[in-house]
């Protein structure tokens, strides 16, 4: 595990994807996978071919160089959603405790674009960082044991989209038909490390419409 820094921060994250890219790029002999968070990013590694000592040497080395090393730009990937109702179940309370209306919370929810800081807690769920103060609301005090693919929800300062069925603690205001992860694709994701989603609020007609799409 390579630490580079203890916060959420945009500049720190910027770090981690660029020496994700670097990393990649360069082939480290022994090196398996990256798998870049937040903060930090995690090697994985043939003991049978390397070390931390030798890795150490060659991350400090490619740190060195980074800046001169053109990082691609992110991508922005729209993702349509049908908020509240029976896709979001919570958005009255996430409205309640911010003292907005629900269509405040689809408003501002919608407004921004939000940075991938990371992918994971299960294939493709994204976190997403740049979440407005105001709609910053906490966890459920008791997580669902079922949450459905696509719902789209809130937890504190942050907001992310569950690519599959699983149980969840987050505050959930509206569902995609997208498939966010297709593993029988040899590029399973729609986004990466560092991309913006933009979220597109549609209705129930066009969320039924695009999940007709979706199924052919």
């Amino acid at each position: 595990m390579v630490e580079y820094g203890d916060v959420i921060d945009p500049d720190i994250n910027n770090t981690v994807r660029s020496m994700a890219i670097v990393m990649e790029r360069e082939s480290l002999k022994g090196v398996l996978e990256t798998i870049p968070t937040y903060r930090s990013m995690l090697i994985i590694y043939d003991p049978t071919i390397t070390n931390p000592k030798k890795l150490k040497k060659e991350i400090i080395a490619l740190e060195e160089r980074l800046s001169q090393i053109k990082i691609p730009p992110p991508d922005t990937v729209e993702i349509p959603v049908c908020y509240g109702g029976e896709f979001g179940p919570d958005i009255q309370f996430v409205a309640e405790h911010n003292s907005i209306t629900e269509d405040d919370v689809v408003r501002i929810h919608s407004e921004g674009e939000y940075r991938i800081f990371m992918i994971g807690f299960t294939p493709g769920f994204p976190f997403l960082g740049g979440l407005p103060k105001v709609l910053h609301t906490p966890r459920l005090e008791t997580p669902r044991t079922f949450v459905p693919e696509g719902s789209v929800g809130i937890a504190n300062n942050q907001t992310g989209i569950y690519p599959l069925a699983s149980p969840g603690g987050w505050q959930l205001i509206g569902k995609t038909p997208v498939k966010l992860f297709t593993p029988e694709q040899a590029n399973p994701f729609i986004y990466k490390v560092g991309d913006r989603i933009k979220f597109k609020p549609i209705s129930a007609e066009d969320y039924a419409r695009l999940t007709g799409e979706v199924k052919k």
